[in-house]
């Protein structure tokens, strides 16, 4: 007796199957992001959602509903449409349109909305629940208080490339290729190399977007405006050496660069350079 081939099914019936296709990106896309990249699952909640950057100046991201809702029994402030790879405040004039995670997270207490909108909550109230049942999501524990970090060693160091100072979200060393490897899986590899190294510097604070400025101080930012302009791009695209020469390389995450706004982020600003060496007695 023989064995049936894979191509075939058990009585031998021919076996009709798709041509697997590898994941592309168009080199016209604005976002080299892959689908993959997008997708997560809410730490609250566990249930789906999907990352996309918005349309304002600094891109932040905005967790979006993975199913589309009738605009008609949403909210306008809840309205958000998808164009290009990018989300958009507001509807774009058609029936449907997208819900921010953060109104439907039954995690989330927020105030009494539509009874379609309290309907989708209800739902994924639901599946949270059958997920903790079957074991199959562990709510994210509350992070223990930590000590502040020290001055000279900041978290969340401020970089300046390209004449534009950015608020990183890991120390300078700990920054993470965004791309995409063979093994479909995020690159390792740090962002930083040790050929081209960045140098700190105390640099004035300086206006916030044409506002008053803020008191003269000085502030410890990691300069990397001396390197060429080739280096200072791979830095922004938050690529490897490896991955900044290979464009057919996508990304699966977002670069987590912030702009810098010295008042919202002036809990951030150190007056101390990390190569600075404390003395004795001196906390």
């Amino acid at each position: 007796m023989h064995p049936h081939p894979a191509s075939r099914h058990w009585d031998g019936s021919p076996r009709h199957t798709q041509p697997r296709r590898s994941l592309r990106v168009a080199p016209t896309s604005p976002s080299r992001l892959l689908r993959a990249g997008q997708s997560g699952r809410c730490r609250a909640c566990g249930n789906r959602l999907e990352w996309y950057p918005r349309s304002d100046d600094r891109h932040r991201p905005i967790a979006l509903h993975p199913a589309e809702a009738p605009t008609a029994a949403v909210p306008a402030s809840c309205h958000w449409h998808l164009s290009c790879g990018t989300a958009y405040r507001h509807g774009d004039g058609s029936a449907w349109c997208r819900l921010p995670h953060a109104v439907l997270c039954p995690h989330r207490t927020t105030t009494r909305l539509t009874p379609h909108v309290e309907d989708l909550r209800r739902q994924l109230a639901l599946r949270t629940r059958r997920l903790l049942d079957t074991g199959a999501f562990t709510p994210r524990p509350a992070a223990a208080p930590t000590a502040p970090a020290a001055p000279c060693r900041p978290t969340r160091p401020i970089l300046q490339l390209l004449s534009i100072r950015y608020l990183a979200a890991h120390p300078v060393d700990a920054i993470r290729c965004v791309a995409q490897t063979r093994h479909r899986h995020r690159c390792p590899h740090p962002v930083l190399a040790p050929a081209f190294p960045g140098t700190w510097r105390l640099l004035p604070t300086g206006p916030a977007h044409g506002q008053l400025m803020l008191p003269d101080q000085a502030m410890a930012v990691y300069d990397l405006g001396h390197l060429p302009y080739d280096e200072q791009l791979r830095w922004r695209a938050q690529r490897c050496p490896t991955h900044a020469t290979s464009p057919g390389a996508a990304d699966l995450a977002l670069p987590e660069w912030e702009v810098f706004d010295p008042l919202t982020h002036h809990q951030h600003l150190h007056q101390r350079l990390p190569t600075t060496r404390r003395r004795a007695g001196r906390s």
